[in-house]
């Protein structure tokens, strides 16, 4: 699950720009530092409600957490295995599956076994598999590179 805060990363699009140079976003009147870590800030902040929020009404925490992409260990492949309901409707507070502000999309399901794969493949029994899970999915939402 990943909510939008990497739509507001600011990196260089080409237009010939080399290592060292400041980027032409920077020197833009409308370019707002403050206002970016703000949203970002309050991002996060959310996406912490969302997962206490969902802890306290199931019991499930996340086996990893990546910027804004949330990993869960569920019995279904699919995402609305993992959403809880509530009298038929989503848990309040709670993730939503969407492409709107706010609301979350699935990045992608693996199994466990894989998981552990990608741990030995590194050698590296810490690593964070929130890096990995939209990389190696076959899911058609994963539609950027980490």
């Amino acid at each position: 699950m990943t909510s939008a805060r990497g739509k507001l990363r600011e990196r260089p699009r080409g237009e010939g720009w080399k290592p060292g140079q400041p980027w032409r976003a920077l020197s833009r009147p409308t370019w707002r530092p403050d206002i970016r870590a703000a949203v970002i800030s309050r991002t996060r902040i959310n996406l912490h409600r969302k997962i206490v929020k969902h802890a306290a009404f199931t019991g499930q925490y996340p086996v990893a957490i990546l910027s804004d992409c949330v990993v869960y260990a569920v019995d279904g492949e699919s995402p609305l295995d993992f959403l809880p309901y509530r009298e038929g409707k989503p848990l309040p507070g709670g993730f939503k599956l969407g492409v709107n502000p706010g609301l979350v999309k699935h990045e992608g399901t693996q199994s466990v076994l894989w998981g552990e794969g990608v741990r030995e493949q590194f050698n590296a029994p810490e690593l964070n598999l929130a890096r990995y899970i939209c990389r190696y999915s076959e899911s058609a939402s994963c539609s950027r590179e980490r």
